[in-house]
């Protein structure tokens, strides 16, 4: 079994940055792809970056430019450094992992940009 931590949330000002980091522990050789997901009050959950084994990443359009994804070479962190924040990219952020079909997703770290 995978576990998921997630770290790095909190408040910050429109146009600031935050770096959230993802701790994976247990059978971390199992992971292949990890990513951010989050959810706004109201809204369905949505992928916002993604990352693969060999470092390919994909991201949301509505992130593109902002955020980068990225892991260690050991492969048990991930981080999603977000930059030029945005009120609407306030949602608490959850870390996950795939292993083979199924996600792990982690407990959620609250992101609030004020305007």
């Amino acid at each position: 079994q995978v576990q998921l931590v997630e770290s790095g949330g909190g408040l910050v000002q429109a146009g600031g940055s935050l770096r959230l980091s993802c701790a994976a522990s247990g059978s971390i050789f199992s992971i292949e792809n990890m990513g951010w997901f989050r959810q706004a009050p109201g809204k369905q959950r949505e992928l916002v970056a993604i990352i693969g084994r060999t470092g390919s990443t994909d991201y949301a359009d509505s992130v593109k430019g902002r955020f980068t994804i990225s892991r260690t070479n050991t492969k048990n962190t991930a981080y999603l450094q977000m930059n030029s924040l945005k009120p609407e990219d306030t949602a608490v952020y959850y870390c996950a992992a795939r292993i083979i079909t199924t996600w792990v997703q982690g407990q959620g770290t609250q992101v609030t940009v004020s305007s």
